[in-house]
């Protein structure tokens, strides 16, 4: 069991962390280095000493970002792919085992409101596919949860114009190109590369989304067929789409999940949902089942809660309080418990 940290700003602080029990690990990342800049191996040591100093294990790396011009698959991508290699060598130099990425153009995660009221009282992040069809991001005054807000006004309208030369045929080709060139590196270093699916899972604003249902899972793992090209497998981001049963996502690709991301959602349309507590009633997933699913398959990498709603009156970076992560993970953990008390 892992939990999410962002570093000595988080309020979170390890010191909580570790106070839930059977925590092993943290996923973390470095958050000061700019996009394709390769990370100094002197801060992945400071990172690593830091978490292991309160008695926990610096488990995945989520994430190292994969540049826009890699994406885009221009001329200058080279230089950002060697920086990558670099990137990679250096955390399998300090013994890191997991990194945890993705391949979304433009934005990263997105929702339409991270501070939701559920009937309970407490906040949730949600997407309403209404609000995403009013916006258009070209015009450069808009602004969505979860959005990279570096980009000026010109600068993301710059990058949007270079997107309409993009279909997913092409952004496949730019993957495969940038998978071709990193796995090795990533298999002679010995860290499991786990891609993160797009999320949520469809297109947003004409922009090609391709890590999204279980045949293209099947076509990105057969890019480079190799054990440490795998996945990020998040209930949260495929979970959303009737079209994905998790608990079958599961049982197929089993041991090329490298890192499990745990978490429930309630669908509340064809392209909408709310994020819910971690217990199957309080969502459409069934936790029970896909945990069956890991136990099955014999999973023993690093799982996490993922994100919880903000209870009990706490603040901090939604999505990403202690209080309900906390309590996903003893969920979690307790089927587990059972799981194993009741194999045959």
């Amino acid at each position: 069991m892992t939990f999410r940290w962002y570093g000595d700003n988080d309020p979170v602080t390890l010191k909580y962390i570790k106070q839930i029990p059977k925590m092993a690990g943290i996923v973390s990342a470095i958050y000061d280095i700019p996009v394709g800049e390769p990370w100094p191996m002197d801060k992945i040591i400071e990172l690593k000493n830091k978490i292991e100093a309160e008695g926990l294990k610096l488990s995945v790396i989520e994430s190292v970002p994969v540049h826009e011009d890699i994406k885009l698959g221009k001329s200058t991508r080279n230089q950002y792919i060697e920086n990558y290699k670099t990137t990679i060598r250096r955390l399998g130099e300090a013994g890191i085992k997991v990194v945890c990425y993705n391949f979304m153009p433009v934005f990263d995660w997105t929702r339409t409101d991270l501070e939701y009221q559920l009937p309970d009282g407490s906040t949730a992040l949600i997407f309403n596919e209404n609000m995403v069809e009013k916006m258009d991001p070209s015009t450069g005054e808009l602004s969505l949860p979860g959005w990279d807000t570096s980009y000026t006004k010109e600068s993301m309208k710059a990058l949007l114009d270079e997107y309409k030369e993009i279909d997913e045929e092409k952004l496949w080709g730019n993957l495969e190109y940038f998978l071709k060139e990193i796995i090795p590196v990533a298999e002679e270093s010995d860290v499991k590369m786990a891609i993160h699916p797009d999320d949520p899972p469809w297109c947003i604003f004409g922009l090609p989304r391709i890590i999204t249902k279980e045949e293209n899972l099947e076509r990105f793992l057969s890019l480079v067929d190799n054990p440490y090209n795998g996945l990020t497998l998040c209930s949260g981001s495929l979970g959303v789409s009737k079209d994905n049963d998790m608990a079958r996502l599961v049982r197929k690709f089993g041991k090329k999940i490298h890192f499990a991301h745990t978490r429930n959602v309630k669908i509340t349309g064809p392209k909408s949902f709310e994020e819910a507590a971690h217990p199957s009633e309080y969502g459409s997933l069934d936790i029970v089942e896909i945990l069956k699913a890991y136990h099955e398959v014999g999973f023993d990498g690093p799982m996490r809660p993922d994100h919880g709603r903000m209870i009990w009156g706490e603040e901090g970076k939604p999505g990403y309080g202690l209080y309900d992560r906390a309590l996903g993970a003893m969920y979690l953990t307790g089927i587990w418990e059972t799981l194993e008390k009741t194999k045959k």
